[in-house]
């Protein structure tokens, strides 16, 4: 094994190209390839695994949540990272390679000893921890690091730092997600928040894998126009966005996801029980919650599944076609709640 606590070092010539191995559970061993290239416009990051689709994505979550906790951020180059062979499904003890080879690609790690063999995985990579790993290996020649119980236990023991995780404020709220069926529920949207030194442009800054291209850039303006009501809140953080439901239509998660945001940066005090909120607005640059289609139903479910300790926040506009029922209701169950028309007047 190596020591990687004084591993910072930078070689003079940017790589163009960046390959960590892993040695995969049925004994083949994966190599990852993570290259760079002029943004041009195109995505931060691309994953390309052809003929498996499901994996792309992962990597590509995989990804974009370890970016959080990166100590510097520049957008101005794509990097598309590949596999040379596909994993069995189970196996995830490739994600570290991954990691590992975009960080290098981008200087921000070098091996001290190249090549590099890594075998790690975690479910909370926006949080730079690594959960999971084998306890041992097959010696290999040059840098080999194991997640988990083996050797590396966060990101920031790559460069000697403290976990990082320490400095992400993670918040999550909750906004009616419904669609006529039995599976209408109450969704989270979680805003993890990690401070940044500036950025040309705060939609880079933000990353919500998992979603439709579409849904990311609705994601990205909302919250980039909500903290510009704020007034001094651009080009401060990294921000990662997760839902507990990907797959969803409408816009009726935007006050959930702003309030989230807004509790992880400390703009506003946090509920005993869960927030949860439903709005969305044309003028979030104004602080403006205008109301979302399917009133009805929705105030239904938040009475039906809101309990003791919760804060509900819905557009004042609402509030007059709304029985006060609904609201005694709440209140006998121990529900706060709040008619709004602009953030920042709760």
């Amino acid at each position: 094994m190596i020591d990687t606590s004084h591993s910072s070092a930078r070689p003079v010539t940017r790589p163009p190209t960046a390959d960590c191995r892993c040695i995969l559970q049925d004994g083949r061993v994966l190599t990852v390839t993570a290259t760079r290239r002029p943004r041009a416009n195109r995505a931060e990051v691309k994953c390309v695994a052809p003929g498996a689709p499901a994996l792309g994505e992962r990597m590509l979550e995989v990804v974009r949540l370890a970016r959080l906790t990166e100590h510097r951020f520049d957008s101005r180059e794509q990097v598309v990272i590949s596999m040379d062979i596909e994993p069995q499904h189970e196996d995830r003890s490739w994600e570290l390679a991954a990691v590992l080879a975009d960080r290098m690609v981008r200087e921000l790690w070098a091996a001290p000893v190249p090549p590099v063999t890594a075998m790690g995985w975690s479910d909370a990579w926006h949080l730079g921890r690594i959960d999971g790993g084998p306890s041992a290996a097959q010696p290999q020649a040059g840098t080999m690091l194991l997640g988990g119980l083996g050797q590396l236990s966060h990101l920031g023991a790559l460069t000697g730092h403290a976990d990082p995780s320490s400095a992400v404020s993670s918040v999550r709220s909750w906004f009616p997600l419904h669609s006529g069926g039995v599976n209408d529920t109450l969704c989270w949207v979680e805003a993890s928040v990690y401070p940044l030194e500036g950025a040309e442009k705060e939609e880079d800054t933000i990353a919500a894998p998992g979603l439709d291209a579409a849904t990311q850039l609705a994601v990205r303006q909302t919250l980039a126009e909500a903290r510009h009501f704020d007034g001094q809140a651009l080009g401060r953080w990294r921000t990662v966005v997760r839902f507990g439901e990907p797959r969803f239509q409408g816009n009726s998660y935007q006050l959930a996801l702003v309030m989230a945001d807004r509790l992880a940066r400390g703009r506003d005090f946090v509920p005993r029980g869960r927030l949860i909120a439903t709005g969305a607005s044309s003028a979030w640059h104004a602080g403006r919650v205008d109301a979302v289609e399917g009133r009805a139903p929705k105030l239904e479910l938040i009475e039906r599944q809101a309990r003791k300790g919760d804060r509900v926040l819905l557009p004042l506009a609402w509030q007059a076609e709304t029985a006060e029922a609904f609201g005694e209701g709440l209140r006998a169950k121990g529900v706060s709640l709040a008619w709004i028309e602009r953030i920042g007047l709760i």
